[in-house]
């Protein structure tokens, strides 16, 4: 395959790295989101704070191509999702998204480094590169010397810093978290937030979050409020 071309290079960098056009879904009579429209790019960050049932977790569905809109568009490092096969859409995820959850998902009988490493295996990655990147993270969350420790012994907020690595195993140019602090004590919250900031930061990679809380949306670049399915800017 030809190197791409400083064109096509500049293309790259120029357009979003994620972006929504005009988005609605609706579930059966019920519409969660509408008219939902914002671009993100590589190097921001982007908060979403809003009520619980306010839509916050649908709008990550369709940004990591989880689940489509009903109406509108979300195009994913230039790639528009709704054409695309479930397949597809699987293959440009694990390329492109890191994901971070709430509650973890980790694998409580492997080890700390295993769970790391499981995107990396599921995409047939080298395995020593893998491992190396994995002991790379570990050691940057100061995880290194519980690397080969069940997750199942972790504290949450030992787990969720465990999660950060996973996520950005295989450096993808999107992390998406939805309420990463949400099972933590405030100290803990606190710690995983710099973590996340530093971490993406550091990859030059594009961070969207949803969050309860206003202080820790306050951290991100841009601060968006999801209001009767609806996005506005907070001052």
């Amino acid at each position: 395959m030809p190197a791409p071309t400083a064109h096509a290079t500049m293309a790259r960098m120029q357009r979003p790295l994620l972006e929504f056009r005009d988005v609605a879904r609706a579930f059966g009579g019920r519409t969660v989101l509408s008219g939902v429209s914002f671009r993100l790019d590589r190097g921001e960050s982007l908060s979403m704070v809003g009520r619980s049932g306010s839509g916050k977790s649908t709008l990550l569905h369709l940004a990591a191509g989880i689940d489509l809109p009903t109406r509108g568009e979300v195009v994913l490092d230039g790639t528009p999702l709704s054409p695309l096969s479930d397949r597809n859409r699987s293959l440009l995820r694990r390329r492109c998204v890191g994901l971070v959850f709430q509650f973890f998902h980790l694998l409580p009988h492997l080890s700390v480094a295993d769970n790391v490493c499981l995107p990396g295996w599921v995409a047939g990655d080298p395995p020593r590169a893998t491992r190396e990147r994995a002991r790379e993270l570990l050691a940057q969350v100061a995880l290194s010397d519980r690397a080969g420790d069940p997750a199942g012994k972790l504290s949450g907020g030992e787990m969720q810093r465990v999660a950060l690595c996973r996520a950005l195993l295989r450096r993808p140019p999107l992390v998406l978290a939805d309420e990463p602090t949400g099972n933590l004590d405030e100290a803990a919250g606190r710690q995983v937030m710099d973590l996340l900031r530093q971490l993406t930061r550091d990859a030059d990679a594009g961070l969207l979050f949803v969050t309860h809380s206003r202080e820790q949306a306050a951290l991100a670049g841009t601060v968006l409020r999801l209001r009767d399915g609806r996005l506005e800017a907070v001052a």
